[in-house]
This record gives C-alpha cells, structure tokens and sequence, in this order.
C-alpha cells in the first residue's frame, strides 16, 4: 500500500472511531461545576493518555493481551462497568466520586480522575479505537508505514484536543439548568453505551459465536 494511501487511511480510521464529536455532550455534563482552566486540563490529560495508551497498544498491544492472559471482550466489559458507574451519577446530576473525592475537595486539587477514566480511556481510546490501532499496525508495511501510524495518532488526538477545548468555550453560553438537564439525559445515554459494549463484548465470545 502506498504510503500517502496508508496516511488517509489511519487517519480517516482513527478519528472515526475516536469519534471526538460524540464525547463532547458527556464531557460538558461531567465537568458542568469546573472552571474552563480545569476542563481544559482535563481534555488536555484525557487526550494525551488516549494518545499514549494507542501507541503502547499499537507496538506492544498483542504482546500484552497474551502476557496477562487477557482478551478485548473482557478489556471492553472492564471499560463498561467504569461508564456504567459514572452514568449512575450522571443520571441523578450529582458529582460522582470517580470524578473527585472527599480529600481532593478539602485540599482544594484541580482533579484528574475523568481525564484518565472515563475520559481518555474507555471513551477516547476504547476497545474500538484500540483493535483499529491493532489491525492498522498489521497492515502497515516496514518500518516508515509504522512511524506513520504513530503520527496519525498524535494527530488525531490533537485534533480530539482541539474539538473539546471549542466545546469548553462553547459552554458558556448553556444555562445551569439546561446543563443539569443535559447531565441526565447524557448519563442515560452514557448507561446506554456501557450495556451495549457488554453486549457487543459477549458476542465476541465462543458460546455466543456458536
């Protein structure tokens, strides 16, 4: 494969399934009480772990599943559970203790917690952004195909910066109310997400395949 067409096609790949558009509405519910400093922080962290966690995936992401004895349906159920949780307090509009705990309010701490979970991983880089960095790499061919996946990933997971610092600004103009609104209804749809990735996981599964 030619190179410009291998560039085109981990591009159009990977922003398609990191799919930043669709993880602005939950972003801007789960940070609704953060100053726009701390969101961008925090979209600033999700993207750089998402970004890091493809390209170790995407170099040594074989190795590690057979290492650990670990298959992408119970990587996917795992990254399920974590959205179900923050979804439960979503629903109820309430802060949820994945995203900040009792010692980081007394000690005042900008937190981090959604940037790394559920944010970076699994909503960025999840099961489906991980398998696309998989096959992407097994269709690369030598050593310069590869440093091009890799390049597409950085930017990629600019642009997923990008797209959600836009959002951070664009929040502004959204009344409390409609962003408690919007806090439940996303966290509906965000225990939608979750039940359907174990679905999706268990049909990957030998008893379901037969």
């Amino acid at each position: 494969m030619p190179p410009i067409k291998f560039t085109l096609l981990a591009l159009g790949s990977l922003f398609v399934i990191l799919d930043p558009i669709a993880v602005i509405p939950a972003f801007v519910a789960m940070t609704t009480n953060d100053p726009p400093a701390a969101k961008l922080r925090m979209a600033r962290l999700a993207c750089s772990v998402a970004c890091g966690v493809l390209m170790l995936f995407a170099g040594f992401g074989k190795l590690i599943f057979q290492v650990m004895g670990i298959t992408l349906p119970a990587f996917q159920v795992a990254g399920s559970i974590l959205l179900l949780r923050i979804a439960m307090d979503m629903l109820y509009a309430k802060r949820s203790k994945a995203n900040e705990t009792d010692e980081e309010v007394a000690e005042g701490t900008i937190k981090d917690d959604i940037a790394i979970t559920p944010l970076g991983v699994p909503m960025l880089a999840g099961p489906g952004a991980i398998s696309t960095a998989l096959i992407l790499l097994n269709q690369a061919n030598g050593a310069m195909e590869v440093a091009i996946l890799f390049g597409c990933i950085a930017f990629v997971c600019a642009v997923c910066y990008l797209t959600l610092a836009l959002a951070v600004r664009g929040v502004a103009y959204l009344s409390p109310l409609a962003l408690k609104l919007a806090t439940r209804l996303f966290g509906l749809l965000l225990a939608a997400m979750a039940v359907q990735f174990v679905f999706d996981a268990l049909l990957q599964t030998p008893f379901f395949k037969k």
